[in-house]
């Protein structure tokens, strides 16, 4: 059956947070007036996180990838199985906290195709922020976005993103980057499809867990870069 939202949250060892983080977003939701459902999907944790999940509310399903794959592949499966007539991801740790929703909604219902959150239309916004390095790393992986993949975007990689049902099901049928990069390669696919995409700026949180892998992730992230335009050619 059809639903107006769809939220789906990609979740890796996520056993001590998301129970209360399902909890906030229930919350919130049970008080407006849509009807919606809540996927949480499950990249290959090896922790407790499906089983923390097990019959917790009707209105959540978890879909599990059975390995771990990447966050790409889990908003991948999330979307492409939601029924909602509009389509958001969340992270897992709600860095952007779920009242922040109406923003992208709103966008949506006013002829937005996709919507994304930014952290750097309004840094004000910016509630509690990430250690000075992964800022810089952050600026500096953008200044390779508006190089090699397109301009106009200052923030890729806020994880939290809305899209219609068309737009979700043409979008994500076509991506193909697993990893953290992916962000990316749904917005070249937009302005490929010319759907149009509004940014709003988000309150947004720090979060000390994050398992972003500051050399690592970000190394990887930027060889992902080089990839996107030649898998859509």
């Amino acid at each position: 059956m059809s639903k107006e939202l769809s939220i789906i949250i990609p979740a890796f060892n996520e056993e001590q947070r998301i129970i209360k983080s399902l909890n906030k977003v229930i919350d919130y939701l049970d008080k407006q007036k849509f009807k919606y459902e809540i996927i949480v999907v499950d990249d290959g944790s090896d922790d407790n996180t499906v089983k923390v999940l097990e019959g917790y509310n009707e209105n959540v399903k978890t879909l599990i990838l059975g390995e771990n794959l990447g966050k790409g592949a889990a908003v991948r499966k999330g979307m492409l199985s939601a029924v909602g007539d509009i389509r958001l991801f969340s992270d897992a740790d709600l860095s952007t906290p779920i009242h922040e929703i109406h923003k992208l909604i709103d966008k949506i219902k006013s002829g937005a195709d996709v919507c994304i959150g930014s952290r750097a239309l309004d840094r004000s916004m910016v509630k509690e922020h990430q250690p000075f390095y992964r800022e810089f790393m952050g600026k500096t992986y953008n200044k390779f976005v508006q190089f090699l993949v397109f301009k106009g975007i200052s923030d890729t990689q806020c994880g939290f993103k809305a899209f219609t049902k068309n737009a979700a099901e043409s979008i994500f049928s076509q991506q193909k980057i697993n990893g953290f990069s992916f962000d990316v390669e749904l917005l070249f696919l937009a302005k490929k499809y010319g759907f149009k995409v509004e940014q709003v700026p988000v309150e947004w949180y720090n979060d000390k867990r994050s398992t972003v892998h500051p050399i690592k992730d970000s190394t990887m992230m930027i060889l992902e870069l080089f990839r996107i335009r030649k898998l859509h050619k």
